[in-house]
């Protein structure tokens, strides 16, 4: 991972390190599936990704 700062006049993140965090939230929502079910809190937390992965898409669709 890169030391990236986005300057007062840009603002948000560079279009590369959102790229990152999207392909980081899809390994981690890939490396949690499993055929049986899940946890509580693995429900939970899968949730979170996947809101986590829409939030990313979307702001990757605003850059391009």
């Amino acid at each position: 991972m890169t030391n990236e700062r986005a300057c007062a006049n840009t603002p948000g993140l560079p279009g590369e390190t959102l790229s990152e965090i999207h392909d980081c939230l899809a390994l981690a929502l890939d490396a949690t599936e499993r055929p049986s079910g899940y946890t509580r809190s693995e429900r939970e937390a899968r949730s979170y990704m996947r809101t986590a992965l829409r939030r990313v898409c979307k702001l990757l669709e605003i850059r391009a």
